[in-house]
């Protein structure tokens, strides 16, 4: 065989394995990448796995100074500093052929990579404020280097949609996995929310569905559609192209819509809907 089949066969063997892990751990955003045009969905695995990775930290440590190292590791890695070659991880790999193709900015990669870092702690962010500014460095960030990836490094269309989106689907994505945080001490809503329901956080971190939590979950909830809301109304105005950058927006009302309706109890309901019905919104999503 030769070297150029041997770098060919090791390149899709990396494609499939970002496939796989995404498949496996954010199944909806690998459900999103096949609305997106063929060309460009090996770009948009590569960049979804690349967050997957750093999203898992926190599952894969039980302290936090190891979780700082493997952000220390991606760090060095997108600055040219890690040791070694990123040929020997297949993420990295993909990620790195990606912000080559596509002119991705390494400054946004690394600055979701800090924002993650407050994952490995239980401290409660301050406020609502501060809850944006997370979301804006992680989910928000996410869509906008995605729609560079369908934009072929061009034209991404406005900040704006992707700040809304970013706080919506983020808090939509806590909010859903509110139960697991808090099973392992860690709470999302932002502290001057929090204080506003009174034993609502000792309910949340002792697994007490009660009147306070609802609450607050419901205050949480309306967070996030607020800014749904925006980002719909700015949908229309934005390039064609980078469109399908957003399908994933369509399971964000359903999901708050589940988790406020009346007699929902995060401890004990599923939070997403049934798979099927998660495709049909991003189908119906993608087709208008």
């Amino acid at each position: 065989m030769s070297a150029e089949q041997a770098n060919s066969n090791d390149s899709v063997s990396d494609e499939g394995y970002c496939a796989g892990l995404l498949r496996e751990h954010d199944r909806d955003r690998w459900l999103a990448c096949l609305f997106a045009p063929q060309q460009h969905r090996r770009g948009l695995i590569a960049l979804y796995a690349f967050n997957s990775e750093i999203e898992r930290v926190r599952d894969m440590v039980s302290e936090p100074l190891p979780g700082e190292v493997r952000l220390q590791w991606w760090r060095d890695l997108l600055e040219g500093q890690a040791r070694g070659n990123a040929s020997g991880h297949p993420v990295a790999a993909e990620l790195s052929a990606a912000i080559e193709r596509y002119h991705l900015p390494v400054p946004a990669l690394t600055t979701l990579i800090d924002a993650h870092t407050h994952d490995l702690y239980d401290d409660l962010l301050p406020s609502v404020t501060d809850l944006e500014g997370y979301c804006g460095e992680t989910s928000s960030s996410l869509f906008r280097l995605a729609s560079l990836v369908l934009a072929d490094g061009g034209d991404a269309g406005a900040a704006d949609l992707a700040g809304h989106a970013g706080v919506a689907y983020g808090v939509a994505r806590l909010m859903g996995h509110a139960a697991r945080h808090a099973a392992r001490g860690q709470i999302f809503v932002p502290a001057d929310i929090v204080i506003k329901h009174g034993s609502a956080r000792e309910d949340l971190l002792n697994g007490r569905d009660t009147p306070d939590l609802r609450a607050m979950l419901a205050e949480f909830a309306s967070l996030a559609l607020g800014h749904l809301e925006r980002a719909e109304k700015l949908l229309p105005v934005t390039p064609a192209v980078v469109v399908p950058a957003y399908v994933g927006l369509a399971l964000v009302r359903p999901l708050l819509r589940r988790m406020t309706r009346r007699g929902f109890n995060i401890f004990r309901d599923r939070a997403e809907q049934a798979q099927w019905l998660r495709q049909w919104h991003l189908w119906r999503f993608a087709r208008r």
